[in-house]
Formats: C-alpha cells, sequence, structure tokens
C-alpha cells in the first residue's frame, strides 16, 4: 500500500465529507495498492474508511502477490459479495461510490440497504489525484513516450511494403514487444486515405494508394504507464488541398503547445487549436476535443476542451491532438503529450511531425 497516497485520500475524503468509499477502478486501485487486478465481471472493490482503515473485497479466484497493508475480504462465486460490503457500512453517512461500478452492484446495495443512505459519486477525489503526476510517474511516462517514439520509426519504415492495415497492427504489436513494452494502451488506429476521415477508424484490409493520407494514432504501455501518440503522412505525392489542411493542423497543434503553461485553462489551450482551424475554414471539420489527459489510462480524467474551465497545473500530462475530417477525401491529425512544468510545458512525444511523404 502507498501509505502516502492512501493519507492524503482520506484527507481529501473527509474534506469532502464522504466518510466512507468505494473504489472499484482497478488502475486506482493499483495506484493505492501497487497491485494490479482484472475482476472480469465479479465484484472487485477497496472500501475506504476515515474511520477505519481500508479493506479490499475481492473474490476468492484472484491472488494477491504481496503484502497489500490491509485486510483482504474473500468471497466465493455462490457469495453474495454486496450484502458483504453493506455490513461493513453505515448507511447512516454519505457513501462515495466509483463513478465505474457497475449499476447492478449499486442498485443491489440501495436494495440491501433499504434505500436509505445518500450515495454520491466520489471519483474526483482520486481522479483529481492521479491527475497529478510524482516525480516517479513522470519519469515512467517519459519511458513509455520513448518507447512509442521508436515504435512509430520502426511502423513508418513498413509502409512502402504495402501491408494492409490490420497486417501493420500486427507488425506493431511484434515492434513493442522488442521494445520491451506490455503491448497496445489502446488498440491502435492506422487508416490511409479516406478512411482517415473517421478518427476512430478501426483498422481493416485496405492498402495504401497513391496520394493517400496516413493516419497513424498508436500507444504502447509501459511499467504500467501509457503513451499515446498521432502522425500523418501522405503516401508517394500529396496535393495542394491536403498540404494546406495538414500546415492547418500542424499549426494548430503548436499554437495549442505554445498557449500551456500553469493557471491557463484548459478551454483557452483548446481554443487557441479551434479557433485557428476555424479561421482557416476547417472548423466543421474538427469533431473532437483538442486532448485528453494521460497515465494509467490511455484516457485519464480530465481533457483539453471548451468545457473544461479547470487551471492546468505543473505534474498533469494530456495530448495535444487536433485534427481536420474531410468525409471521403482524407483525415489528418498530430498529436503530441506534454507535461506541465513550473513555466510551461515539455514535450514528451518527440518523433518528428514536419510533413513526410512516404516514397
Amino acid at each position: 500500500m502507498n501509505q502516502k497516497r492512501m493519507e492524503q485520500v482520506l484527507k481529501r475524503m473527509a474534506d469532502a465529507g464522504i466518510p466512507q468509499m468505494l473504489v472499484c477502478d482497478p488502475a486506482s486501485i493499483f495506484y493505492l495498492t501497487g497491485e494490479w487486478f482484472s475482476p472480469g465481471e465479479r465484484l472487485l472493490v477497496l472500501l475506504l474508511s476515515c474511520e477505519q482503515g481500508p479493506q479490499l473485497i475481492i473474490n476468492e479466484l484472484f491472488p494477491v502477490h504481496h503484502d497489500l497493508g490491509m485486510p483482504i475480504i474473500r468471497y466465493a462465486d455462490i457469495d453474495d459479495p454486496v450484502k458483504l460490503i453493506a455490513g461493513k457500512l453505515n448507511p447512516a453517512k454519505a457513501i462515495g461510490i466509483d463513478k465505474k461500478w457497475p449499476s447492478r452492484f449499486l442498485l443491489h446495495l440501495m436494495e440491501v440497504t433499504g434505500g436509505n443512505g445518500r450515495y454520491l459519486n466520489s471519483s474526483f477525489i482520486l481522479d483529481s489525484m492521479r491527475m497529478i503526476k510524482e516525480k516517479q510517474e513522470i519519469a515512467l511516462m517519459r519511458e513509455a513516450a520513448g518507447s512509442n517514439d521508436q515504435a512509430m520509426a520502426a511502423l513508418v519504415k513498413l509502409l512502402p511494403a504495402m501491408h494492409t492495415e490490420k497486417q501493420l497492427g500486427q507488425l506493431l504489436l511484434d515492434i513493442y514487444e522488442e521494445l520491451g513494452t506490455s503491448g497496445f494502451s489502446f488498440a491502435p488506429n492506422i487508416s490511409f486515405g479516406a478512411n482517415g476521415a473517421d478518427p476512430h477508424h478501426k483498422i481493416d484490409d485496405s492498402r495504401v494508394k497513391t496520394g493517400d493520407s496516413i493516419v497513424i494514432d498508436i500507444g504502447c504501455r509501459k511499467r504500467d504507464y501509457c503513451s499515446d501518440m498521432t502522425r500523418t503522412f501522405f503516401f508517394q505525392s500529396i496535393t495542394t488541398r491536403a498540404r494546406t489542411v495538414y500546415e492547418t493542423v500542424l499549426s494548430a497543434n503548436r499554437r495549442a503547445i505554445d498557449r500551456i503553461k500553469p493557471n491557463v485553462r484548459f478551454a483557452e489551450i483548446d481554443a487557441a487549436a479551434r479557433d485557428y482551424i476555424t479561421g482557416k475554414g476547417f472548423g466543421r471539420y474538427f469533431t473532437h476535443r483538442t486532448g485528453h489527459c494521460i497515465g494509467l489510462d490511455v484516457h485519464d480524467w480530465g481533457d483539453v476542451s471548451a468545457a473544461n474551465q479547470e487551471y492546468v497545473r505543473p505534474g498533469m500530462i494530456f495530448s495535444i491532438e487536433p485534427g481536420i475530417y474531410l468525409p471521403g477525401e482524407l483525415g489528418v491529425r498530430v498529436e503530441d503529450l506534454v507535461l506541465v512544468t513550473e513555466s510551461g510545458c515539455e514535450l514528451l512525444t518527440h518523433y518528428d511531425k514536419e510533413l513526410k511523404i512516404i516514397e
């Protein structure tokens, strides 16, 4: 158990008036205990209380590999773990619930407690802690991003071989293994030509054609932390319109990065990219937020969007990924990961993003 983090989360619970909290997100449980669990459909809960010590409620199927410094409460598949949890809660006091806890468990808990009690979404407590990376976490994020830089370089070398999108995705997994990573942090998005106009295209059997844009959005997980980067290339030639689109996206990416420093709002960073793209006449083709936070999950809590009025702070790590998507024609996205420093930001992704035509 990470005692420092545990003390901090208990203090935040007390400050928020949440005396007891159920944590079920495996990444948050790892953050506090140092142990990963993949419970599938089974219940997994780290019960935190300002009055008692932490307790882990877990199915007897799952081994615990080291001393967590807390009681471990086991249950069998034929048991009702929700009733077990209910017996450890004080329904007269507010109960914090993880936003990721399946409704079947929450509704059953409300049944068992007779509908008594006040249930609150308490995920903001751990989400806000995980948002500010500690020194060791920053080092691990740099390492993961560095491996992703190497993977991008290796994958780009394979493009002239005319592999399909799906084949490149399979080869990327081999590259990540050679680099000592734990594999994908998310399913890779490798999009040729008009496929790139879908920001979340599912890779298929398409092959690249002359003049196509090639959007490569990839990330690996290394030593528990995630990376994410997008680069866009062109195959053998590029039209004047495509070049304009690329230069617009690249400038928007740089303008947003230049805006990053402590006490600037996430919404202002989003506006730096979005307003530029809109001014160039492509605003309606920039269809998503400018970025998302990242860490133990590839999409950690927090984003770079017009709706987020929170100020950025040192230790935050998030993506900057403006894009333009022209239906039936092409897509362009340029994505970097940035670390907020005391005076500005540090780029964690270093693979070249100048316009590149693959021969």
